[in-house]
């Protein structure tokens, strides 16, 4: 099932994958909040299976990126944003869009998606939905959030999902364990 992945930056990154619906981001915005409250400064990278478009129609960007510029950076004394014109078959590279992160600003990249690449993740699990465990066809599954008496492999962590501290805990004994392995290299 897994394309391989390489992680092209100096931080960990950390996937969580499910079926749709299932509450990925509704678990990652309560989850955000708890890990900056911890101390940690996140980036995000979520997957899209859908065209998308941030821009509002009759906004100067829009209308320069309409006409023709393939890529529109908008800045303000508060944020910037960078869109970028990439019709491609498929999905996006992540490692490429990992590398447009500036990595000096977070402690730690959570991605949302991606389930088909090679990357360490938590798997979200709902019995209600009735659809198969990810887990069975992915070795880099290092936890399994559920949040019913759902039977799950012994040799990976099972966290409430609906226990955000719990949850914010693996992330960052995670995030703890990966930089030691990397910076002992």
């Amino acid at each position: 099932m897994n394309q391989p992945f390489i992680n092209p930056l100096t931080i960990p990154v950390l996937g969580f994958c499910a079926y749709s619906g299932t509450g990925k981001t509704t678990l990652l915005t309560q989850l955000i909040p708890e890990l900056n409250r911890r101390g940690l400064r996140l980036a995000v990278l979520k997957h899209a299976h859908h065209d998308f478009d941030i821009d509002t129609p009759g906004k100067d960007s829009y209308e320069m990126r309409k006409a023709g510029a393939q890529q529109v950076l908008v800045a303000s004394h508060v944020r910037w944003a960078l869109m970028t014109e990439a019709p491609t078959e498929g999905d996006p590279d992540l490692a490429h869009l990992l590398r447009q992160l500036d990595a000096s600003k977070a402690d730690l990249v959570l991605i949302e998606g991606f389930k088909k690449l090679a990357l360490p993740k938590i798997e979200l699990h709902r019995a209600a939905h009735n659809k198969p465990f990810i887990h069975t066809q992915d070795d880099n599954i290092l936890a399994i959030a559920c949040c019913d008496d759902t039977i799950t492999p012994a040799e990976i962590a099972r966290l409430d999902i609906n226990n955000i501290s719990q949850i914010a805990d693996f992330v960052i004994q995670y995030q703890s364990q990966y930089l030691k392995e990397h910076l002992s290299k």
